[in-house]
C-alpha cells in the first residue's frame, strides 16, 4: 500500500513505471519536480480513490498543491509523504486478477484535468490479441515483484508511447462497480470466489458468457445545492440497463474535491455488443437530470467586518 516502496521494488524487477520520487516538504517536492520535468503528478504515497490526486504543469501549481497536501488540508492516514510522479500519457487500463489468472482488462476515461475522475468505464476493454497479452504479461509480473498471487489483484496502466506503464497495484478487488463489471461481461462474481478462496473452498473462475459492459458516472460542473435530481427511474427500465444509482438528494450541498468523491450516481448497462451497450448507456443518462444552485457568494461586508474584528 506504500506506493513509494511498491515503485522501488517494481523497479529493481524491470516492471515498466513512471519516473518518480519521494518527497516530505516542500523543497522536496520542487527539486523532484525539476529532475523529473514538468507536467508531475502529485499525490499522497498512501491513500486511494484519487484523493489528494493532481496534475501540475508549472511551478505556480506545484506550489499550490503542496501547500493543500502538507498545510493540513488534506487528511493523512500515515505520515505525510508525497510521491512525485513523471505524468504517464496515454489510455488508462485497468486489470483484474486472482491468484496468478488475469481476469480481465477495462478501459476508462477521466473527466478533465487537472484531477482524475473516472467518467466512464469500458469491460472488456477493445483491445487486439497481442495488447491484451502484453498488459497480461506485465500484470504478472507485478505479482511476482511485490509477493502477491494468492487472491485477488487490481492493477492500473497507461498505455504510453513506450507501451504499458503501471500506475498503481492494489492488493485487493478494484473497488466500488469493478466487481459488478466483470460479472456482467463474464458471469464470474469475483466477490463470491475471493470467499470460496478464504474458506478453502474450491472457485470457479470460468466465463460464462461474454458480453460488454459499461458504466457512465454522473459528474456535477459546480458546487452549490442540489435543487433536484430524477429520471433515475425512467433511466433503470431502459432495456439493458443493469444499474442505476444516485448518490445525492435534494439539499445536498455538492462540494468537489477532484476524487471519487465528486460521483453523484451512475448508470451501468451491458449487452452483446459494445455499440449496443454504449446506445443503452447513452440513452440512459440522457433520461437523468439535475440543478444545482451555486452557492452564494461571500458578502464583502460581512468580510471586511470579520477582517476588522480579527
Amino acid at each position: 500500500c506504500d506506493k513509494f516502496t511498491q515503485r522501488q521494488l517494481l523497479a529493481e524487477a524491470g516492471v515498466p513505471i513512471p519516473a518518480y520520487r519521494s518527497a516530505a516538504n516542500a523543497t522536496d517536492v520542487e527539486s523532484a519536480a525539476a529532475e523529473i520535468g514538468f507536467p508531475v503528478i502529485l499525490k499522497p504515497a498512501v491513500g486511494n480513490g484519487s484523493y489528494g490526486v493532481r496534475l501540475c504543469c508549472d511551478v505556480d501549481e506545484l506550489a499550490e498543491h503542496t501547500t493543500y497536501l502538507l498545510g493540513g488540508k488534506h487528511i493523512w492516514r500515515s505520515e505525510p509523504r508525497i510521491l512525485v510522479e513523471e505524468f504517464a500519457q496515454g489510455p488508462y487500463y485497468w486489470t483484474d486478477v486472482m491468484a496468478n489468472e488475469v481476469i480481465g482488462v477495462c478501459a476508462a476515461d477521466f473527466g478533465p484535468l487537472p484531477h482524475f475522475v473516472i467518467r466512464e468505464c469500458t469491460y472488456p476493454a477493445l483491445l487486439r490479441d497481442d495488447e491484451h497479452k502484453r498488459i497480461a504479461d506485465i500484470s504478472l509480473s507485478c505479482l511476482r515483484a511485490l509477493g502477491l498471487g494468492w487472491g485477488p489483484t487490481n492493477i492500473e496502466f497507461r498505455w504510453t508511447k513506450r507501451g504499458p506503464v503501471v500506475i498503481e497495484v492494489n492488493p485487493r478487488l478494484a473497488g466500488g462497480i469493478a466487481p459488478q463489471l466483470v460479472q456482467l461481461a463474464y458471469g464470474i462474481d469475483l466477490v463470491t470466489e475471493h470467499i470460496k478462496l478464504v474458506f478453502g473452498e474450491e472457485w470457479n473462475l470460468r466465463k460464462r458468457h461474454s458480453q460488454t459492459a459499461a458504466a457512465r458516472f454522473l459528474i456535477p460542473d459546480r458546487d452549490g445545492i442540489v435543487d433536484w435530481i430524477d429520471g433515475d427511474s425512467e433511466a433503470a427500465a431502459v432495456p439493458g440497463v443493469a444499474e442505476v444509482k444516485l448518490n445525492v438528494e435534494p439539499k445536498t450541498p455538492i462540494v468537489r474535491k477532484g476524487d471519487d468523491g465528486d460521483w453523484i450516481g451512475h448508470v451501468i448497462a451491458a449487452s452483446s455488443r459494445l455499440a449496443r451497450t454504449e446506445a443503452i448507456l447513452q440513452r440512459a443518462v440522457d433520461l437523468i437530470g439535475w440543478s444545482i444552485t451555486p452557492f452564494p457568494a461571500p458578502n464583502k461586508n460581512n468580510l471586511q467586518a470579520a477582517t476588522d474584528e480579527a
